[in-house]
């Protein structure tokens, strides 16, 4: 039989919330337990349109784990950089520019950040795969790994399904009874991130700032067992510009939690590699308002190769000054990315 004693790790111990008087977004919050059933789904999908549309980003509570488990999942996040060695750590490197993705240790200095004063990012993080076996781990990590895959599990079916789910219903977007019978009622499996929903578990150290409305960027507030959730630009090329990618980025933390180490837990939504990223042109309410496309349907890039263009490319290559004030600009696949200064 199976242990039930989980493998021992190091306790991640938050630091206090921070005092300063920040300006912070005023961002609604939705109760993922009512996704479960029809009426509590007709509840929450405006909530969540009028929230992603207006805002780009959007609480989420009840989603299934609760502190305990929130807390066991920051420990673990913290095992790669304060127990795996240094030496280890660079063999579990991930070759970004060649894959296309950042499976694998991402040491510091490797973006850049101020292409004109030469400063890099002070950054380093360790991502995983949601097929846990695709590439090996260190080995002060490896027992940890099943705890892994379940919460990536859990993030891929009880998060980022529900949300999908909402954002369909909010596009009046619905497959045909026979579609829902082969498929045996399975659902869809300054910068915007590159899928289409990203899960960030809210964490104490701030730094997350998003652009609001009027240009001026605005805090993301930390609430103790939340989610942080927002769309990338796979959605805004899905949903024909009806939801735009949140324009967001980190900043240094508040004065008062400077000392700290800003610790994140984060799940990225991609749709399958395979999958061309054209609008849903049979939604009603997209050809009510209008379909926004980035590219004729005909010059639509495949899901892989739009991933692959971003995450090779990003704080790596030499950006260009654009039209608007404090906005850098490159070019892939023929669509204009903007990056916000």
């Amino acid at each position: 039989m199976p242990s039930l004693t989980l493998p021992e790790c190091g306790h991640y111990v938050p630091p206090p919330a921070t005092k300063e008087d920040l300006e912070f977004a005023d961002l609604a919050i939705i109760d993922l337990s009512k996704a479960h059933t029809p009426e509590g789904r007709t509840e929450l999908y405006p909530q969540l349109r009028d929230a992603l549309r207006t805002h780009g980003f959007v609480y989420a509570i009840n989603h299934g784990y609760n502190q305990t488990q929130r807390d066991r999942i920051f420990d673990i996040a913290a095992v790669p950089f304060d127990v795996v060695p240094p030496d280890e750590m660079k063999t579990y490197t991930a070759n970004i520019e060649k894959v296309g993705y950042y499976a694998g240790f991402k040491g510091r200095q490797y973006w850049k950040v101020d292409t004109e004063n030469h400063i890099l990012d002070q950054i380093e993080h360790y991502g995983i795969n949601k097929d846990v076996t695709k590439r090996p781990h260190p080995q002060a990590l490896r027992p940890f790994i099943p705890e892994v895959d379940a919460f990536i599990r859990h993030n891929h079916f009880n998060i980022v399904h529900p949300i999908l789910r909402l954002i369909a219903l909010s596009l009046d977007y619905r497959r045909s009874k026979e579609e829902e019978e082969k498929s045996k009622n399975v659902w869809l499996k300054g910068h915007t991130d590159v899928g289409s929903v990203t899960i960030l578990w809210s964490q104490p150290v701030g730094g997350l700032q998003i652009q609001s409305p009027d240009g001026r960027w605005k805090w993301v507030r930390h609430i103790d067992n939340a989610l942080v959730i927002n769309t990338g630009d796979m959605m805004e090329f899905f949903s024909g510009g009806y939801y735009k990618p949140t324009i967001h980025r980190v900043v240094q933390p508040p004065e008062d939690q400077r000392n700290y180490d800003r610790l994140g837990v984060f799940y990225f939504s991609m749709p399958d590699d395979n999958v061309h990223l054209l609008p849903c042109v049979e939604s009603p309410v997209l050809q009510q308002v209008g379909i926004q496309r980035r590219c004729p349907d005909e010059d639509a890039p495949l899901c892989v190769t739009w991933r692959k263009g971003r995450t090779t490319t990003y704080g790596r290559t030499d950006l260009k000054k654009g039209m608007e004030h404090n906005v850098e600009e490159e070019v892939i696949e023929g669509i204009v990315v903007k990056h916000y200064n």
